[in-house]
């Protein structure tokens, strides 16, 4: 670099960092699909605690059991629906796991599966911010504006609440890895699920937020963004596309993804369980996509 002036070492520097940059977007693209399908084997998660929000869920109960099989120390599995949660408890008997029922669009809610979990395992490593409700399927001229605040309240405040009060337990343990369950939806638009749509790219921009307050801290944020899931939220959501005709909405939705067919809940919690652990212990403010090609 001897000899160069500032002017001919901007022009030599900006094409080689352009060029590094690409060269860099490939290498994380083929690396985030990759990690989606490498096997689970010593993901470094034993001992660690998690909490799981939206937890007796198809991604989160998924999430749970994955966790749990790689030999976490606990899981506090969280959520809304007490009737959910003693069906989860039918599936997954495991000494543990606390179950939490709890409203993580208010403070108070989020306090109270901050405080079991914390008095239950004494520190907290993972949370995985998962709690989502879809709203209803109508044009924003028509959109109801009690449903709108609803899924902004679940989807976004839960996930500020959920960073607001979890990132002190997070810090007491040294560190830790929060990730939020976004979508495909908050990386575009989609008509009829205004809401949703927004609820989604919202969550990028607290997970952002986050990583910067949380690296000094060594805690790392990050957001995951599914295309469609076959789950209760997709059986939903082709009813509301298509009244009675949810079978052929699916279709419709599958043709739209390159692999041919939906997400898994077991996709999800694979990719949950890497940003869980140490093998992506310098990963932070990341979108990862799991799609099966769809935003290719």
């Amino acid at each position: 670099m001897a000899g160069l002036g500032h002017r001919e070492l901007r022009g030599f520097l900006i094409p080689w960092a352009f060029k590094m940059g690409q060269d860099y977007q490939l290498g994380t693209h083929l690396s985030k699909r990759c990690h989606t399908i490498k096997l689970t084997k010593d993901m470094d998660v034993k001992d660690k605690v998690a909490v799981i929000t939206g937890g007796a869920g198809g991604i989160g109960l998924a999430t749970a059991r994955l966790f749990l099989e790689q030999g976490v120390r606990g899981v506090a599995v969280v959520d809304f629906s007490e009737e959910g949660l003693q069906l989860a408890k039918k599936e997954l008997t495991d000494s543990r796991v606390i179950w939490v029922q709890a409203d993580v669009s208010v403070a108070s809610g989020v306090q109270k599966y901050m405080k079991e979990t914390e008095e239950a395992f004494g520190r907290l490593d993972i949370l995985f911010l998962n709690a989502g409700v879809e709203g209803v399927v109508r044009p924003m001229v028509d959109y109801p504006e009690d449903v709108f605040d609803q899924v902004i309240a679940v989807n976004v405040k839960g996930v500020w609440l959920g960073m607001k009060y979890g990132f002190p337990l997070l810090e007491r343990s040294g560190g830790g890895s929060v990730i939020i369950t976004s979508s495909v939806a908050g990386l575009g638009g989609t008509p009829a699920v205004s809401a949703y749509v927004a609820s989604k790219h919202a969550t990028i921009g607290l997970m952002r937020t986050g990583a910067l307050e949380g690296a000094p801290h060594k805690i790392r944020v990050n957001t995951i963004h599914p295309s469609p899931v076959d789950n209760r939220m997709m059986r939903s959501l082709e009813e509301g596309f298509a009244p009675g005709q949810g079978a052929a909405a699916k279709e419709n939705f599958t043709k739209m993804i390159p692999l041919g067919r939906y997400g898994t809940n077991e996709d999800i919690a694979q990719l949950a369980l890497f940003l869980a652990s140490d093998k992506s212990s310098f990963i932070t403010g990341a979108t990862y996509v799991v799609d099966g090609g769809m935003k290719a």
